[in-house]
């Protein structure tokens, strides 16, 4: 159910009892295993019922310790997502286990039919977990050559731009955890599907979520807007393009960027960059704005776009966000979001004058076309990219996930029966062997 207006702004009351120990009342156990004070805890959740087998996700932790009171962060949206993952395993009777993504020394001490890891623990683990479990990467990101390699290039570009030298900010750590996945889960689209093809793993695509819904913007003056623009990131500032978008609008002086981030983590990006930040009269800066504050209502409201020409991403959250905002999306293919009938601008290449072409394209549109574009975007994300439809289909996958290994296990079975009543040798039908070859498609 889409939420309407402010109400949005609050988690359902089920969800925020999951993670705390008043969800005892609900019937659901929750334990937290200590370890050694240099290990983070494993914490357990376990149905109310009995339970058909066991999962285990390599995730953050953050969320999953919070105190009585405390609710869950809405910095990154994936704070809600895991415990949202976690919930859906224990309505399905699951008892779920989750340990730290960075935990490099748990070891498995029972079968577990599920493993969900977020980032690198995959390669440790699976030579260690029980041969029936299913592996499955949680793909956030680009694979790590593609996004590592695309971050160094754009740093070059700098440097031979400008003569700027600046330390990347987005490596990822090599790892090969779709090599020993079973399949994988993503939230971007093909193009983030792409830099995974290489392993010829089956891949099942669940929307992307936003911790708000906001109304659609009725009173915004869409002909007083036109010319008002915002780039709205994370951290990583050279690897989301703010470099190319700034240089764009020092050209540009009848347009104006509003910047939103967090600069406090980027202060050798803010020195190289402090004339355009901060000395240009028609760029903005005013760091990160909370998406659930008045602020970022008003912010969107006098914004017709926002410009993201990012090197790499799993599926740009930003973009997202505000186009559930009623801003129209300027983007790269890298962001990894598809565009709905012609509701936005996708950049090709990202250079400076394609970015200024984009601008100028975007601004000159009657104030009728511009609204019908964002009502496009707005439309889009309300009907694909919320938490209850992330609920549903990654609930979805499961059973689909589950169902299949089912039945291939019982094919198995009667493979291996056939066989030996032959007399022959059988060769051992392991999943890896029976597992359908060729990727997904990212819907």
């Amino acid at each position: 159910m889409i939420v309407p207006g402010n109400s949005a702004f609050s988690l359902s009351a089920s969800l925020k009892n999951f993670i705390k120990t008043a969800a005892l009342k609900a019937g659901v156990e929750i334990r937290r295993i200590p370890r050694d004070e240099n290990q983070t805890p494993v914490v357990s959740y376990r149905p109310s019922g009995p339970s058909i087998g066991n999962v285990l996700l390599s995730h953050a932790i953050l969320p999953f310790q919070l105190k009585e009171g405390e609710r869950i962060p809405h910095s990154h949206a994936g704070h809600w997502r895991g415990v949202q993952i976690a919930k859906t395993f224990v309505e399905l009777n699951y008892s779920v286990d989750v340990i730290d993504v960075h935990d490099h020394s748990f070891v498995p001490e029972k079968n577990y039919s599920f493993f969900i890891d977020f980032y690198e623990n995959l390669e440790r683990l699976a030579p260690l977990l029980n041969p029936d479990c299913v592996k499955i990467l949680y793909i956030q990101m680009a694979y790590w050559t593609f996004q590592n390699s695309a971050e160094y290039r754009r740093l070059w570009e700098l440097l031979q731009r400008r003569g700027i030298s600046l330390n990347p900010k987005r490596q990822l750590t090599p790892h090969r955890s779709i090599e020993f996945a079973d399949c994988a889960i993503l939230h971007g689209n093909d193009f983030v599907l792409s830099t995974f093809k290489h392993a010829n793993k089956p891949a099942y695509c669940v929307p992307m979520s936003t911790p708000v819904l906001y109304p659609w913007p009725d009173q915004k003056d869409w002909e007083s807007c036109r010319t008002r623009f915002v780039w709205f990131g994370n951290h990583g500032f050279l690897h989301k393009g703010l470099d190319l978008v700034l240089e764009a609008f020092t050209e540009m002086p009848e347009y104006e960027l509003v910047v939103c981030g967090e600069l406090k983590y980027e202060k050798e990006f803010v020195k190289a960059f402090h004339k355009e930040l901060y000395e240009t009269p028609n760029i903005h800066t005013i760091g990160w704005v909370d998406t659930h504050s008045p602020a970022f209502l008003e912010l969107a409201n006098s914004c017709v776009g926002t410009i993201y020409p990012a090197c790499s991403e799993g599926g740009s959250g930003s973009i997202i966000h505000c186009m559930h905002a009623g801003i129209i999306p300027i983007m790269s293919r890298e962001c990894g979001v598809d565009l709905y009938d012609n509701s936005g601008i996708l950049l090709r290449n990202c250079s400076i004058d394609e970015i200024k072409e984009a601008i100028r394209t975007l601004a000159s549109l009657p104030a009728r076309d511009l609204e019908e574009r964002a009502r496009k975007a707005w439309s889009f994300v309300r009907a694909n990219h919320t938490r209850d439809k992330f609920a549903r289909e990654f609930k979805n996958v499961i059973v689909k996930i589950a169902n299949d290994r089912a039945a291939q296990r019982s094919h198995e079975k009667a493979d291996t029966a056939v066989l030996a009543s032959s007399g022959s040798v059988p060769f051992p039908l392991t999943p890896e062997s029976e597992r359908v070859q060729g990727g997904g498609q990212a819907s």
